[in-house]
């Protein structure tokens, strides 16, 4: 329902459509040469467009019925016999393929170069977008989901596409040939002008009304579609609790309900652009037959207007005009649905790339120096709701090389506390500093290249084991990459493997077990040599043996480090330095594992409701 209410909000606040397709036209600016060769094109081939129904009429007077046309005083070009008008006529027809031929090849060369400046523009948009998604701090994850946002970038994107390809240049084609029309129609009869473009104004008016409320229904199809991905998303990720918990009717009934949505926000965006259709086809028609009925009679009787005649093929000539006039409105009609479309997937978009982040580094940040690792929280309060505090004065000294143990029930903030340290949100007040540092007074980079993290569900990228253990450190060389994995235990599972470290995995590191994710996690970090490690749960969800894999190679990973750690295992808490125990976002007890025991404080009934049993499991039977 949030989710939800968020992307309404959105639907309500979108932006102005003038100021979204000018922002997008203003990607086309490196491109501005191609729009110059499309611009000439467009008036060439307008100019051949036009040209050829004042030939047809000329041909019609001139040469098939002169004397209906009175062409010893409206044509210049008439012959002195049959014979001649017929050679005439010959080379006329030759004259209007050749011009047609022309004008063809140069509408196909104008919409290739639109379509080149088109996906260039639509690379660096996507571009733009995906560093933009790099940017937005995990605030931003936790409001929006994972689907819309991918939404963005593929649907509205290809909404996009559409309309610069294609629909840009041909509502500039048809607006030239519109205006050029009407320039021409006014030259040749003034007064059979002024009756065909009787209907364009109603036509005109017609296809803004439409575009307004195509352009509301555009913006809900696109909000629509982004609801469909983040359920369809979500259902891809959690295919396997669905299945486990047979919630698999559930998820689809959800679905449909939200793909229905999508269906009649589409259909209504439709049926509005599709209704436009019909008038202006009526409109077009009824001028047409002005056209015909009123020339005719002006033609027979002979009858001149404002000192025009009108002859047979000035009223064909019109009638050529008049397509070349109504159609472009009806086109234009047909590709404003489009643009709406694409400027409502545009509106989405740029208002992603106008998301600020939360999380900038400060103007003066500093690159922090090599570190040893000292970390001190000072009097640290946060909240990821302003309404619901997290943390409560928390304060905390982590000496360099020291192993820090954090335990305490679910939701006290013990993942809020190393969220904090790597800077993946800041403190609401107080203060974090990493030997001495302020982490929000140094650059973000140059802050985490020195903290190495292991989760307790890392993921792994769709790529080969090696590249996955490389991602700590892409500088690094196949025998740093087998290094690691061997300071990480994972060597040996993944020689075993048929093809060894160049073994891809699948989506999120499948084809491994558990345990194994784990290891090349633990390698990965390794590589990156941090001065600060961090552990969340690393241990937690894994077998007696693997657990005690894992173990092993933390161990060798926290030598000389500052390492903190989120512990559900009593092996981890009996090992470190200090435990921290935390109560709903405060720090109640701190010592080591014995000390705190000999307190009996929380720590001590911590011990007996959870950890007694694990110790009383593992002793030799």
């Amino acid at each position: 329902m949030m989710r939800r209410d968020l992307m309404e909000r959105e639907f309500l606040k979108a932006s102005s459509p003038r100021a979204t397709l000018q922002r997008l036209i203003s990607y086309f600016g490196p491109y501005r040469r191609t729009l110059w060769y499309v611009l000439a094109l467009i008036i060439v081939t307008t100019a051949l467009q036009l040209i050829t129904p004042f030939l047809i009429g000329q041909s019609i007077d001139c040469f098939v019925a002169p004397a209906l046309s009175n062409a010893e005083t409206q044509c210049s070009l008439t012959g002195n016999s049959t014979d001649a008008n017929l050679t005439a006529l010959g080379f006329m027809m030759v004259l209007l393929l050749v011009l047609n031929i022309i004008s063809a090849a140069g509408n196909g060369y104008l919409f290739y170069l639109m379509a080149y400046a088109g996906q260039n523009v639509l690379t660096t948009l996507r571009n733009d977008i995906f560093d933009q998604i790099h940017r937005l701090s995990l605030r931003y994850y936790d409001r929006n989901p994972a689907g819309d946002v991918m939404s963005r970038l593929t649907n509205d994107a290809d909404q996009i596409a559409t309309a610069v390809n294609f629909s840009l240049a041909r509502v500039g084609t048809q607006l030239l040939i519109l205006v050029g029309s009407l320039v021409v129609m006014f030259l040749i009869h003034p007064p059979l002008a002024l009756l065909s473009t009787s209907v364009v104004p109603l036509m005109l008016i017609a296809t803004f009304l439409f575009a307004r409320l195509a352009r509301q229904a555009f913006r809900k199809t696109r909000v629509e579609m982004g609801e469909v991905n983040a359920d369809l998303q979500e259902s891809i990720s959690g295919v396997r609790e669905a299945q486990a918990f047979s919630r698999e009717s559930e998820n689809i009934e959800r679905f449909r309900t939200r793909n229905a949505a999508n269906r009649d926000a589409n259909i209504r965006a439709m049926t509005i652009t599709s209704a436009l259709q019909p008038i202006l086809n009526l409109l077009s028609t009824i001028g047409q037959a002005v056209i015909i009925g009123v020339g005719a009679i002006w033609a027979i009787r002979g009858t001149e207007v404002m000192g025009y005649p009108v002859t047979v093929g000035v009223i064909i000539a019109f009638l050529v005009y008049m397509q070349r006039l109504y159609e472009p409105v009806r086109i234009i009609g047909q590709l404003w649905a489009q643009i709406q479309s694409a400027v409502a997937g545009a509106e989405r978009m740029f208002k992603l790339l106008d998301e600020p982040s939360d999380l900038l580094d400060a103007e003066n940040a500093l690159e922090l120096p090599t570190i040893t690792g000292k970390v001190e929280f000072q009097d640290v309060h946060f909240a990821y709701n302003p309404t619901e505090p997290v943390l409560k004065g928390v304060n905390l000294t982590i000496e360099a090389g020291q192993t820090i143990a954090i335990v305490g029930p679910t939701g006290a903030g013990k993942t809020s506390i190393i969220n904090l340290i790597g800077r993946f949100y800041d403190v609401t007040d107080g203060a974090v500093k990493i030997d001495g540092h302020d982490v929000r007074q140094v650059t973000q980079a140059s802050l985490r290249r020195q903290i190495g993290t292991v989760l307790q569900d890392n993921f792994l990228w769709s790529d080969t084991i090696a590249n996955n253990i490389r991602y700590g450190n892409l500088e690094a060389t196949e025998e740093q990459v087998k290094a690691a994995a061997k300071l990480a235990r994972a060597d040996e599972f993944i020689e075993n493997l048929s093809d060894g470290y160049e073994t891809i995995l699948g989506e999120r590191g499948v084809g491994l077990s558990l345990g194994q994710r784990q290891l090349v996690a633990i390698a990965r970090a390794a590589l990156s040599n941090p001065r600060i490690l961090i552990l969340d749960e690393a241990t937690s969800n894994v077998d007696t043996r693997t657990e005690r894999l894992i173990q092993k190679a933390l161990d060798d990973l926290m030598k000389d480090r500052t390492s903190v750690v989120i512990a559900h295992r009593l092996s981890t808490i009996r090992n470190a330095d200090q435990v921290v125990v935390l109560q709903a976002g405060q720090i109640v007890e701190i010592g080591t594992h014995t000390e705190l025991l000999q307190r009996k404080g929380a720590y001590y009934d911590l011990y007996m409701s959870q950890f007694r049993q694990e110790e009383s499991l593992a002793e030799p039977a």
